[in-house]
């Protein structure tokens, strides 16, 4: 006599090595990128001019999305 199985069809299945390079890898990147940019809004103007930037390169690197480098 068969018995129904309890589990779900996906609860074996295992991630590809690629999944849990790209959560790790990618994510932790952009988190990084995401707080960097935060950062570098809150340079005033002063440490800019110091660093060669201008309030349009700080401003224009911070509109980009997090995922672009």
């Amino acid at each position: 006599m068969t018995t129904a199985s309890t589990s779900g069809p996906f609860e074996s299945r295992q991630s590809f090595p690629f999944v849990t390079w790209f959560r790790s890898g990618t994510l932790a990147r952009w988190h990084d990128r995401y707080l960097q940019r935060i950062d570098l809004a809150e340079i005033d103007d002063h440490l800019l001019r110091d660093l060669g930037l201008t309030p349009e390169d700080v401003r224009r690197e911070c509109t980009k999305s997090f995922w672009r480098s």
